[in-house]
């Protein structure tokens, strides 16, 4: 259902039960799939992607020009995902010539005045509360959850199952399965409550602490703790997984705490 009091552009590709509600703003070059609903005084832009059974609620504004002194007018894409939420006054650039797109995964939720940045790439299943503020060129992973006006630097890495605190400031990456809060941003265990939720073993959870224990417990560089950890714990998915993501950290991840 189309509002005769907004605007949509004649190529813009709209399907069938789409709810446009009035004063939005769609331009050419967008695709929105079916069973979507946009709140009054939207704008998006083109090169625009929004999936289905999405909910984009009033003031946000869709695949804008990304904020990047290179940015040349390159055809670029924003992709949003199935079922996911985007609350009021949130702000999504569309992506550079570095990755061609800036994407948001399946179920996700982007409270209000969240801010994402050309380049980003944010995984299925991830919570940014109000006010975060992610610069461009970011990589989340699935399930990462960020407290309130949380700023996070550009390249920054953010691994799957993170829990970050409220008001962070994000320089360093932050390895997966952890919880990280503090100023600087630290190691504050991991998120055994969100692995619980998602249904991690006991087994698997003790697993994850020890693994981190030789990495922040331990007194051990990274490079001491990640051929300990492949010399004396057993194979596993997560296992690999924490080890690829310390390895191949271009930042460097958050430290341990430090009293």
């Amino acid at each position: 259902m189309n509002q005769p009091l907004a605007y949509i552009h004649p190529q813009a590709k709209i399907a069938r039960n789409v709810v446009i509600e009035p004063f939005c703003t769609i331009h050419q070059n967008v695709v929105i799939e079916e069973g979507t609903w946009i709140g009054s005084n939207v704008t998006i832009f083109e090169g625009a992607r929004i999936g289905k059974n999405c909910k984009i609620y009033p003031g946000a504004v869709i695949s804008g020009t990304p904020q990047d002194l290179k940015y040349n007018g390159e055809e670029t894409e924003a992709i949003i995902g199935d079922n996911t939420v985007i609350r009021e006054c949130v702000t999504i650039s569309r992506g550079t010539n570095d990755k061609m797109k800036t994407v948001i995964g399946k179920n996700c939720l982007l409270m209000a005045y969240v801010h994402i940045a050309h380049d980003c790439i944010i995984g299925d299943n991830c919570i940014l509360a109000n006010s975060v503020q992610v610069a461009g060129h970011v990589h989340i992973d699935d399930y990462a959850i960020i407290g309130g006006a949380t700023a996070v630097h550009q390249f920054v890495k953010v691994g799957a199952h993170v829990m970050i605190s409220g008001g962070s400031l994000v320089r360093k990456d932050v390895p997966p399965y952890t919880k990280a809060a503090r100023e600087p941003l630290s190691y504050s265990g991991i998120n055994s409550i969100g692995l619980r939720r998602r249904g991690f073993s006991s087994e698997k959870i003790m697993e994850i602490q020890e693994i981190y224990r030789y990495l922040y417990l331990k007194g051990l560089n990274n490079s001491k703790a990640i051929e300990l950890i492949e010399l004396e714990l057993s194979p596993s998915k997560e296992r690999d997984e924490i080890v690829r993501f310390v390895r191949n950290s271009d930042r460097g991840v958050m430290k341990g705490y430090i009293n």
